[in-house]
């Protein structure tokens, strides 16, 4: 174990530079270590303290100087009761836990140990220290585990922002998989956030960000999930409808609506292609909602340029066309903070959503 009282004095001090995993073990590691007596004894300045051992003052260095690793040899030590058993248990020689157990003894200021024909025997204070020693590894090794996240028994709850196209795309199929795997997990779909993304995943308000690359911050991990492309749906009557109907011009001719995420705007990426070719189509319907697009169509020889998979579930009430004029698609990411980055509840997050995204 690797490990040192300085790396977890400092986690105490900074609690905002560690998970909130790691600050709650550092914390239970300090706990510990002032039931084994280390902080009460060891002061910020050098000590001068009594050895009962050597029978004169010794001076006890500062914590942040102690190596964790002479614990280990404690433990291995009350265990064994034998330097050599020790050793080999630990992988050292048996010099070098001699030289341990030294440091150990004026690091308590006690032998710890005497010498008897059947080995070695702990004395009070190291039989003292045998049961508080042993939760303080445990915490130490619990700090540095691998966290293991099980789906099938999490009670967790995730929090995820994107727009309505987004979330009936990747969310509602995300749900069946939680209904099918992770029963107990909690899920809040919120509106998407287009300005303060980057606050809003750093103060925890959300977990994860579904949303394309213009609205994300490029400093903040994120995942493809699938790149999109742009289909012209119209109503089954609609005179487009019908084969070889379509051409740019006809196209450019009929009603058209758009969907403005941020609201308002009655442009789009089929517009700066239309652009290009010196065309301009007639947008009468400007909506905030891409889940208003499919109803509306229905109502009238409208015409709508979405995303495909915003009509996954409107082939039979809809008709799907390819564009007269090549619509550029976009790409859909997954984008959460760097303080989750390693979190196995998340990685099972973001892989899930990855695996669903597959599935068009």
């Amino acid at each position: 174990m690797v490990c040192s009282w300085e790396g977890i004095e400092t986690s105490l001090r900074f609690k905002t530079s560690i998970s909130p995993k790691a600050a709650v073990v550092a914390a239970r590691l300090g706990r510990f270590a002032r039931r084994l007596s280390i902080l009460d004894q060891i002061a910020a300045r050098p000590t001068l303290l009594q050895s009962q051992y050597y029978g004169s003052d010794i001076v006890m260095p500062n914590i942040k100087k102690i190596d964790l690793n002479l614990l280990v040899v404690l433990d291995a030590l009350l265990d064994e009761c034998n330097v050599t058993r020790a050793a080999t248990r630990l992988g050292y020689t048996q010099p070098t836990i001699s030289g341990m157990l030294t440091r150990l003894r004026d690091l308590f200021g006690d032998p710890l140990f005497v010498r008897t024909q059947r080995g070695l025997l702990a004395t009070p204070r190291a039989q003292a220290l045998a049961v508080p020693l042993k939760q303080l590894l445990a915490a130490s090794q619990h700090l540095v585990a691998r966290e293991i996240f099980d789906p099938a028994s999490a009670e967790v709850t995730f929090t995820i922002s994107s727009n309505d196209y987004l979330q009936n795309a990747i969310l509602v199929p995300f749900v069946k998989v939680l209904r099918n795997e992770a029963r107990h997990v909690r899920l809040a779909i919120t509106p998407a956030i287009f300005e303060g993304l980057s606050d809003a995943l750093a103060r925890g308000q959300i977990d994860l960000a579904v949303t394309v690359p213009e609205f994300a911050m490029s400093d903040l991990p994120s995942r493809l999930l699938y790149r999109e492309r742009y289909v012209v749906a119209v109503r089954p009557l609609h005179p487009l409808a019908r084969r070889g109907a379509m051409t740019v011009e006809r196209f450019c001719n009929y009603d058209h609506i758009v969907v403005s995420p941020t609201g308002g705007s009655f442009e789009g990426p089929t517009d700066q292609a239309l652009a290009r070719l010196k065309l301009r189509r007639k947008v009468r319907y400007s909506m905030s909602s891409f889940l208003l697009v499919p109803q509306t169509l229905q109502t009238d020889d409208l015409v709508a340029v979405v995303p495909s998979r915003l009509l996954r579930d409107n082939d039979k009430r809809l008709v799907v066309l390819k564009p007269p004029i090549a619509v550029p698609g976009f790409d859909v990411i997954a984008v959460w903070h760097p303080r989750v980055d390693r979190e196995p509840a998340h990685r099972w997050l973001r892989n899930r959503l990855v695996e669903i995204s597959k599935t068009p």
